[in-house]
């Protein structure tokens, strides 16, 4: 069952890329979807089987993968709890995803291989999850990297959308150089690349320590800083960050699979996945806890001062996931996958919505643009508010079940950062709350801002398109409340029974139960304060916003501007990089080629016209050229017999 859910999508993938042509596009369309819709299916019995009844960690072996030496790796599929949520995440995004996909690329001439695409990015990702050692979960890591790029730059036309593409390959490879390297640390120490065996070796290995250019490492805590590094880069953490919001150039149902369910959670996943070994480095969950408090915070500022539609959608999910490894820096790793399941949801939930909403207005994305749409298209109005008020945390909504848990953990947490966190964290949930109603009193209350005979054609999306936002606007309502007490239980309890892995001084779990009732409503307080301001701001006075650019510009740019990251890596990475590739290109032309090839066919070339002006047939030119070669010839024959030469 394991085996025909993961290869499903790569058959639909072969089927498509190869034969989409021969059988048509809605045949290539139908195939691929219909083995997603099997595919989610099984994740959901998987998830049933695995978390909720009694069956053990299991390792299915497909094949002899390599052997080197003395390591010998299998090609395996590792499922338990954790596995079961990812496919569960996974394939019921993709799933919808592709079926929203008939609607919204209907009129696109490259259907077959944009479903085929898609395909292949949940094969990788499904191959990243169940991987049951380093080096095959490299292997999905990488899968899906070449997938986004191919999805990202799907309309390849358009010169933003290969800027776009190419940016998330380069920033994406630097994080995952530093994956290699956290898995060639491991190997290094402990000889092996297995899960189990890796984490049956992390006691010693914390006691041992590496030396590396003169410097002492300790082994664990080198390797897990490392492989945060490929999370980073993977799930848009600050620094490396700077792909995502680009990644909006593809098509919105690429947005909705990217940004909601899959490649940005690989990062996540991962870090649970390793949760054995992190939990022997306290100062890589620091550093996780930092770096995710970070990311809260900024992408929460700059989503507030956005104009795209689905760009500050976009923002929302790097904020979003800074809570995730916030949560994981302070040991709640049960808390992060919770947040990772019910953030997919709805988020895939506002990104299809924004796509309906485009789709309405003609591809038109900037929300200045737009307004009054609810009466135009109540249906992905009454999504999109379900969206939102899951993501700001309304009472019984999903995002208000893990969101306020993983703040909760954050004022428990034990680390050196774990205060900061709390404070971040609460207050990127009020810019949470306010972009977000922003986006929604921007885009379908008040006057319209749009062209006249724009929104006078504006229509509702298909049934085709309709469905996944109902599907998703249950899972956005109903995920918490039903999944709560099982993602919050302790990871040796029945549900993880043993997925995850929590130290003997990690007490969150029950810590974060026993807070005051000022803590764990200060997340709801922030949301209310949000919501307030946006009301205020954007429909009651929506003159505020204007002046408040206006006596503080510097302010204002300064988000906008997405504090100048992407300016700063220009002026230190880009532009040297610039000056050092055409100082090499032009040395290379004008020193290497001018002195080697083309020097030589120049001189060659340069020669045989000046011997051309002797061919003029012409009697005496050629005696000429006659009597002065056997002069030549007569002086180089004294010159030898004479020791001249």
């Amino acid at each position: 069952m394991v085996q025909l859910l993961v290869f499903l999508p790569l058959f639909g993938f072969l089927f498509a890329f190869l034969f989409g042509r021969k059988v048509g596009h809605t045949a290539a369309m139908v195939v691929t979807t219909g083995f997603l819709f099997v595919s989610a299916t099984l994740a959901w019995i998987i998830f049933i089987a695995w978390g909720f009844g009694d069956a053990p960690t299991e390792r299915i072996v497909l094949m002899e993968w390599m052997i080197s030496g003395d390591l010998e790796i299998d090609w395996a599929l590792r499922v338990d709890t954790l596995t079961a949520v990812m496919l569960v995440v996974v394939c019921t995004v993709s799933a919808l995803v592709h079926l929203y996909s008939f609607g919204y690329m209907s009129h696109d001439p490259g259907k077959a291989k944009f479903f085929a695409y898609l395909s292949l990015f949940t094969f990788a990702m499904l191959m990243l999850v169940t991987a049951d050692n380093l080096l095959q979960m490299f292997f999905g890591w990488e899968g899906v990297g070449l997938a986004s790029y191919l999805l990202i730059g799907f309309w390849n036309d358009r010169p933003s959308a290969n800027a776009a593409a190419i940016k998330a390959f380069v920033v994406n490879r630097v994080g995952d150089f530093g994956f290699l390297l956290g898995i060639f640390t491991l190997f290094a120490v402990s000889g092996v690349v297995q899960l189990d065996a890796v984490f049956a070796a992390g006691p010693a290995m914390s006691e041992t320590t590496f030396t590396f250019l003169g410097m002492t490492f300790n082994a664990v805590e080198l390797a897990c800083f490392l492989l945060f590094i490929g999370a980073m880069g993977k799930s848009a953490q600050f620094g490396l960050h700077t792909w995502l919001p680009d990644a909006m150039e593809g098509p919105t149902p690429v947005s909705a699979l990217i940004h909601a369910a899959t490649m940005v959670t690989a990062g996540v996943f991962m870090v649970a996945r390793m949760s054995p070994l992190y939990e022997f480095a306290p100062t890589a969950l620091a550093f996780v806890t930092f770096i995710g408090a970070t990311t809260a915070i900024f992408a929460a500022t700059v989503g507030c001062a956005q104009n795209d539609i689905k760009r500050v959608i976009a923002y929302s999910t790097c904020s979003q996931l800074g809570y995730m490894f916030a949560a994981l820096g302070v040991g709640a790793y049960g808390i992060a996958i919770f947040h990772l399941f019910t953030h997919a949801f709805f988020k895939a939930l506002l990104f299809l919505g924004a796509g309906s909403v485009i789709h309405a207005m003609h591809d038109e994305q900037d929300m200045r643009n737009m307004g009054g749409l609810a009466k135009k298209i109540p249906y992905t109005y009454a999504a999109m508010m379900i969206g939102t008020l899951a993501l700001t945390g309304f009472p019984l909504t999903a995002g208000y079940f893990s969101k306020d848990l993983i703040v909760e953990s954050a004022f428990v947490g034990q680390n050196f950062w774990a205060p900061y966190a709390y404070i971040m964290l609460v207050l990127a949930a009020l810019l949470t709350s306010f972009y977000s109603w922003r986006l929604v009193f921007m885009t379908f209350h008040g006057p319209t801002r749009a062209a006249a005979d724009v929104y006078k054609h504006a229509h509702e999306s298909g049934p085709v398109m309709l469905i996944p936002l109902l599907v998703l606007s249950l899972g956005a309502l109903l995920a918490g409340y039903v999944f709560v007490h099982a993602f919050e239980s302790d990871p040796t309890g029945h549900f993880w029974n043993g997925a995850l892995f929590a130290g003997a001084d990690n007490h969150v779990i029950h810590d974060m139960h026993e807070v005051g009732t000022l803590v764990a409503l200060s997340p709801t307080f922030a949301m209310v304060i949000g919501f307030l301001i946006a009301l205020v701001t954007y429909l009651l006075k929506p003159e505020l916003p204007k002046r408040f650019i206006e006596k503080a510009p510097r302010f204002h740019q300064f988000f906008l501007n997405k504090w100048y990251v992407d300016e700063l890596y220009d002026f230190l990475f880009v532009r040297p990089a610039r000056f050092l590739g055409r100082l090499f290109w032009k040395n290379d032309t004008q020193v290497i080629d001018g002195f080697g090839p083309d020097g030589i066919a120049a001189r060659v070339k340069d020669l045989a016209g000046f011997a051309q002006r002797f061919q003029s047939g012409y009697l005496y030119h050629y005696a000429f050229v006659m009597l002065t070669g056997i002069a030549v010839f007569i002086t180089l024959m004294i010159a030898f017999d004479r020791g001249i030469l």
